[in-house]
């Protein structure tokens, strides 16, 4: 095939994929309709919002910043990690996570205008009398309010059905009632310090009784139900409406957020403004007075909302530096401002656009070769991928201080540490061989990768920094059988990508026929593949000595265990095949491409399977996706086979040719 013709088919192809990945992320967090407008909002003061982002809180097991414990909850309920309203001039706004988080504890009532809710799938509303507007929009909780008794029905009785068995429609409506719930508790939770302890109807800025307060006499109140109970007689009614009230409040502030660090150094669990104030009630409160105190800074920070901003501020400073105090004299405050940092950077989104840049760039440099233009545009390929590598290595480096463990301990871990090693590997391919063909598709995978990561952390909503299952908290480990396994994982991609480029370089005629740069190619797979053997086995055997000290076994058949298993052998086959002669060029690329699918099926697929010990429960709804790289590598095989069958025929036609030459003396 003429060479240039064949520039184009790659550039054809690159071009889709980098288009597909750039599509991919922008439909990850789209939906229907128009901005909504909220015409009483008024945007929280940039000052407000930058203190509030560092008070520490408990959540998920760990003390982390309130920024990224708003960041995950909006991400769970809204899809997205910001909010486009049209305020009051129609003028279009950006709510962070926090500022969202900020109205639902201090402006409950603003909150529930605001289209907090995604629905991506219309007939869950519709089937509980709610009016849709397009197939997958997102709505407040004031338009779903109406709907609400018919849908905890409909949530009731679906959470009976086996969780497999479960349609679509019944999942969503499970997930809807569950987000509607968290919604509910976080602006409720702030209620106590708005209405005091008369029930709502009845609380009057005039008459609220502030629950701090009733806190002091908690005393004289139990010694008043004490008597009630030894003499036989009830309790007196202002006794009943304080316990009542009490436990409703208690009840309303305590499921959500963790805000307070226990005096007790050795007690882990910090508590919720609710602990507090039930606590003291129930006399099992160690100290009594920080309880109050700890109430009473909620109270004045929630009632100095309509003083203004000044006042507002002051009060949640107060309320933040005994936080952080206490934190900090607990050892808790530690990383606070580096994960803020961290989430605020947004590193990954830089790694991206240095990515895509690339991909573009070698565009260039596929079609300049190796004039002044092609060198320049290699070296700035380079230049991109090199720059993109450390705005993925910077964050991974963060996670691990954050988290204080090595830097692979779940499913979203293990994919932007191979996008780091994949380039790495790539980068180390490209100075041992001295030849570019590595260059044109690492940025588009390395892209891939990146946009594959946020899509699962969408997916997920969940903070992948918090502490591991009990099994996987082991650093010796971590650092030794996951790493060796995931890096496995990285070389093994990294072996079919190169023979994927061969193919293309092989069937269009982008190599000019010089088979000094086909054997470098195959040399760069042959030692990949070597790597590839070298870590996945040292990974399996140090992943059953772990089994074998967790598990007391160590072997198990287990559908994780056959996976990194499958990856030895098919590696060992792949090495002793090409040395017994029984596969050449053709062979091995074929071969290492198929080890592609050998390595999703392993990394990926095994966890939807949903048995055996190392299932964790990753999402499901990603196994789409791994059939379409499925067929993806399986097209590339087919591509590949078909021309090795054609360049065999071509092989024999022309030795057929020289063997009946003029001239030719024939043997018989």
């Amino acid at each position: 095939m003429n060479a240039t013709i064949g520039r184009w088919i790659v550039f054809s192809l690159g071009l889709c994929a980098f288009l597909g990945v750039l599509l991919w992320a922008a439909l990850g967090t789209r939906t229907g309709g128009e901005v909504r407008s909220v015409p009483g909002y008024k945007p929280w003061p940039a000052e407000t919002v930058e203190m509030a982002s560092l008070l520490p809180v408990q959540d998920g097991g760990r003390v982390k910043p309130l920024g990224t414990f708003a960041s995950f909850t909006m991400l769970s309920l809204h899809g997205a990690r910001s909010m486009e309203i049209a305020g009051p001039d129609g003028k279009k706004l950006k709510l962070t996570p926090l500022e969202w988080m900020l109205d639902c504890f201090f402006r409950p009532e603003l909150a529930k205008e605001l289209p907090t809710f995604r629905i991506d799938n219309s007939e869950v509303i519709t089937a509980v009398g709610i009016s849709a507007r397009e197939r997958r929009d997102r709505y407040s909780y004031n338009e779903l309010k109406p709907g609400l008794d018919q849908l905890k029905e409909a949530a009731t009785t679906y959470s009976a059905i086996d969780a497999d068995l479960r349609k679509g429609v019944e999942k969503q409506t499970l997930e809807l009632y569950s987000s509607i719930q968290v919604f509910e508790a976080l602006t409720a939770y702030m209620d106590f310090a708005r209405y005091g302890l008369l029930p709502r109807s009845e609380s009057k800025d005039s008459k609220i009784i502030s629950v701090s307060e009733v806190m002091d006499i908690a005393p004289k109140v139990r010694a008043a139900m004490q008597s009630a109970q030894a003499s036989g007689q009830g309790l007196p009614p202002e006794v009943m409406t304080i316990q009542k009230e009490i436990t409703d409040r208690a009840n309303e502030s305590n499921p959500v957020l963790k805000l307070f660090p226990p005096g007790n150094k050795e007690d882990d669990t910090w508590v919720s403004a609710g602990d507090r104030m039930f606590n003291i009630f129930t006399g099992t409160t160690r100290e009594p007075e920080q309880s109050i105190k700890d109430v009473r800074m909620l109270e004045n920070l929630a009632r100095s909302l309509p003083e203004g901003d000044g006042a507002f501020r002051e009060k949640f400073s107060e309320l933040e530096s005994s936080v952080v105090a206490r934190a900090t004299a607990r050892g808790e405050y530690r990383a606070i401002k580096m994960e803020a940092n961290y989430f605020r950077k947004n590193w990954l989104i830089n790694a991206l656009v240095c990515f895509l840049l690339a991909t573009v760039v070698s565009a260039v440099m596929l079609f300049t070769g190796d004039s002044f233009a092609g060198k320049i545009s290699y070296w700035a390929t380079v230049g991109l991928l090199v720059t993109g590598l450390f705005n993925v290595i910077i964050p991974i480096v963060t996670r691990c201080i954050i988290m204080q463990r090595p830097p692979v301990g779940n499913l979203y871990d293990t994919i932007i540490f191979i996008n780091m090693a994949l380039v790495i590997f790539a980068l180390l391919v490209l100075w041992m061989t001295k030849k570019r063909f590595v260059l044109g598709i690492t940025p588009i995978v390395a892209a891939f990768l990146i946009v594959l990561a946020r899509a699962f952390e969408q997916g997920e909503a969940k903070d992948h920094l918090d502490p591991l299952i009990a099994v996987l908290r082991s650093n010796f480990w971590l650092s030794t059988h996951v790493i060796s396994i995931t890096l496995g994982y990285a070389a093994g991609l990294i072996t079919a990508l190169i023979s994927v480029v061969y193919v293309l370089l092989r069937t269009l005629g982008l190599d000019n026929g010089d088979s000094a740069q086909r054997r470098s190619v195959t040399r760069a797979v042959y030692g990949c593949l070597g790597l590839t053997l070298c870590l996945s086995l040292i990974g399996t055997v140090l992943g059953g000595i772990w089994a074998n000290d967790s598990w007391g076994r160590f072997w198990g058949w287990d559908p994780k265990e056959n996976g990194a298993l499958m990856i030895v052998l098919w590696t060992l086959a792949i090495l002793h095949a090409r040395l017994g002669g029984y596969i050449r060029e053709w062979g091995l690329h074929l071969c290492s491409m198929f080890g592609a699918i050998v390595v999703a099926f392993s990394w990926w697929h095994v966890n939807f399977l949903g048995i055996g010990l190392h299932n964790y429960g990753f999402a499901a709804d990603k196994v789409r996706l791994l059939y379409a790289f499925y067929g993806v590598m399986a097209l590339f095989i087919l591509w590949g086979g078909i021309a090795c069958l054609i360049d065999r025929f071509q092989s024999a036609g022309k030795e057929k040719e020289k063997d009946l030459a003029p001239g030719k003396k024939v043997e018989v």
